[in-house]
């Protein structure tokens, strides 16, 4: 697809923090990258850096664990539809399968995941090497609605459906959904604007109600439709275009 004009875009000439500079390269989300910044994995031109508020320009050598860092001259948004046993992170210590390693045939650019789906959840995850367009759908302003199928262990009751639009407590955490919508006695559709650990099954969990299947089916104006598990499109300009305006 064709770069989205309308995204915000940096004049590469010009100086910009360290942290944007590196999600503009594909590294990480902006405050992911701060945080690498802060382990001390950051080097401006031959010189460790840990300070957040280090400007840099296109032209500076910049390493991250002593490999160099770029650019990226295409902005990139991909929908992956993510099967479970995948963790979505950068790499996983446990030695486990991350969601990106399904990408890396298609795209060539350093693409990371806009949130999070747990291991064992399926469906939409967002990829991009745009830091702006990963720190504006993260922000927890951008109140942003995630839409989810989920198949229970145990039927679900309209009061049961009512508590949880209402809200519960779980261990001193709150957790609220938008809407929750029976389907079937044993399978419903919860739309949350969150998106907290684990929620929807600490949720239910809460209720004495097991989770069978957790599978994330829409992100604001995006919709998984008929993509196979495993199976990755590139956004339309206006998907991209649309998101960014449901930011609020």
């Amino acid at each position: 697809m064709q770069d989205n004009k309308n995204a915000v875009q940096k004049d590469e000439k010009q100086p910009v923090r360290l942290q944007a500079f590196l999600a503009h390269c594909g590294v990480a989300s902006r405050r992911a990258c701060e945080q690498i910044i802060l382990d001390g994995r950051v080097s401006v031109n031959g010189n460790v850096v840990t300070e957040l508020g280090t400007k840099v320009c296109a032209s500076d050598a910049v390493t991250v664990d002593g490999k160099a860092v770029h650019l990226e001259s295409k902005k990139r948004y991909v929908l992956l539809n993510k099967p479970a046993g995948f963790v979505c992170s950068a790499s996983d210590e446990k030695g486990r399968a991350v969601a990106f390693d399904l990408l890396k045939d298609k795209y060539s650019e350093r693409l990371y995941n806009v949130g999070r789906l747990d291991m064992y959840s399926k469906g939409m995850i967002l990829f991009t090497n745009d830091g702006d367009f990963a720190a504006k759908l993260s922000h927890p302003s951008s109140q942003i609605e995630k839409e989810y199928i989920v198949e229970t262990s145990q039927d679900v009751s309209s009061e049961t459906a009512e508590r949880l639009e209402h809200g519960v407590r779980v261990e001193g955490v709150f957790y609220k959904c938008v809407r929750c919508e029976i389907l079937k006695p044993r399978k419903i559709k919860i739309v949350l604007i969150e998106g907290k650990n684990r929620e929807i099954r600490k949720m239910l969990e809460s209720q004495n109600i097991g989770t069978k299947s957790l599978v994330r089916v829409r992100i604001g104006n995006v919709n998984l439709d008929d993509l196979r598990p495993g199976d990755c499109r590139d956004l339309t300009v206006r998907e991209v275009q649309g998101l960014l305006n449901l930011c609020k």
